[in-house]
């Protein structure tokens, strides 16, 4: 029987497919995991967004065959150095497209309507607040799309549908050339009035949005951000939401997540921030790790899963 290390807890039927076929080992911490790798022949480590599948975890698993991601990003897994070793990184790309698209089209509207504003001075009891006019439309507003695939697309599908027009960027030699397709930044963010996020967190996209990027977006445009919180330099995110720079600011994510309680991002009243949750609605949560556990057992088992599922260093684009 295989012997399989589980960095996180997964959903009771994900978790009783894998332990019908496996022995399941349960790091109850982040410091337990390598002590159950020294202890028994890993064949396969599972994980959710937090459990840290290092070099350090990798080198006390010489049996590993798979690493598994319930989800689609991989930044807390070294894929380069598992790849290296051989191990086949097992994830799910697009099967959280659908709810992550609608959290991130949520929090536009929320952003841009101040709806989250309006609930809070009802509930102080200023129903005057009505008055303000302070809210908007994204209807005929230009929305603009970083990172196109899965998540990307649909939320270009949604947009549209709102009556926004859309525009998106990727690096030229992974450009769609779908209408709307804009090759530099510059250009893309001088034509935007939100701005949505939907990239990996890699080398190449950490910081991406510096303060000299800010400084290409029209004034008071908005940001959203599904992606990932290292994407955007929230050093210079903060004295440009303070001086009007930009807009307003809505993320599911953060640098540091959980956040530090005197985050000043958290006191601004032009930024929403959700708790990394974008996916989380019960349905997709079960449907990624059984669909995630159902591939690794094959893997072991030694019987072939769609290709899309087993990740391939020359996919991690931007």
């Amino acid at each position: 029987m295989w012997n399989v290390l589980l960095l996180e807890t997964i959903p009771p039927e994900a978790n009783q497919r894998l332990r019908a076929k496996a022995s399941v080992w349960l790091a109850e911490t982040p410091k337990s995991g390598p002590i159950i790798a020294r202890e028994h022949d890993i064949h396969a480590i599972v994980t959710r967004g937090k459990g840290d599948v290092s070099r350090e975890l990798l080198d006390l698993c010489p049996q590993l065959q798979v690493i598994a991601r319930c989800g689609v990003g991989l930044d807390n897994v070294d894929v380069a150095y598992a790849t290296t070793r051989g191990v086949k990184v097992v994830n799910a790309p697009g099967s959280n497209a659908d709810t992550v698209a609608e959290h991130t089209l949520g929090l536009m509207l929320s952003l841009q309507r101040q709806t989250y504003a309006s609930v809070a001075a009802v509930k102080a009891g200023n129903w005057d607040f009505r008055k303000t006019y302070g809210g908007d439309e994204i209807r005929e507003k230009t929305l603009g799309i970083l990172g196109y695939g899965n998540i990307g697309k649909r939320v270009g599908d949604l947009a549209r549908a709102f009556g926004m027009q859309v525009l998106h960027w990727a690096r030229p030699q992974v450009l769609n050339q779908d209408e709307g397709a804009i090759q530099k930044l510059a250009e893309l963010f001088a034509q935007l009035d939100i701005l949505s996020l939907h990239l990996p967190l890699t080398e190449a996209t950490r910081n991406l949005l510096s303060a000299e990027m800010l400084t290409h977006l029209r004034p008071h445009a908005l940001i959203i951000n599904t992606a990932r919180g290292g994407i955007i330099d929230e050093t210079a995110l903060l004295p440009a939401l303070r001086s009007g720079q930009i807009g307003g600011y809505a993320a599911d994510v953060l640098a540091e997540e959980p956040p530090a309680a005197d985050n000043p991002l958290l006191s601004l009243p032009n930024v929403l921030i959700t708790p990394h949750s974008a996916s989380l609605t019960a349905r997709t949560y079960n449907y990624m790790c059984v669909l995630t556990v159902n591939n690794t057992l094959d893997l072991l088992a030694g019987k072939a899963i769609d290709k899309k599922y087993i990740f391939n260093r020359a996919e991690l684009k931007v």
